[in-house]
């Protein structure tokens, strides 16, 4: 006997990819940068793929300012990393966090 199938919608797994980047300190947005024109365009801050091997994510975030980026960046990494292995049982295939600017 094997258990129930879960299925989690991109909605669902966009939105605990935006909660763990929260979590880290230094982020002071998960947001594209600039004018909010500029966001409206760029498309959304958080985007995630689905594949066999696994979650694929890009991610853009406004640092804190002082922050050290390469650093909060890493930290960032780490939760997403952390929420997607923990909470959903699979393996984060890939992420690209870009820090899109600085301010609160």
């Amino acid at each position: 006997m094997s258990g129930p199938d879960l299925t989690v919608g991109r909605e669902v797994v966009d939105e605990m990819v935006r909660l763990a980047a929260y979590e880290v300190p230094g982020v002071a947005r998960v947001a594209r940068g600039g004018r909010r024109w500029r966001a409206v365009l760029a498309g959304p801050p958080v985007v995630t793929q689905l594949t066999a091997g696994g979650v694929r994510v890009r991610l853009w975030i406004v640092a804190r300012p002082g922050q050290p980026l390469v650093e909060l960046a890493g930290q960032v990494r780490t939760a997403v990393s952390a929420a997607v292995e923990r909470l959903l049982g699979q393996r984060l295939e890939s992420i690209t966090v870009t820090v899109d600017g600085v301010g609160g």
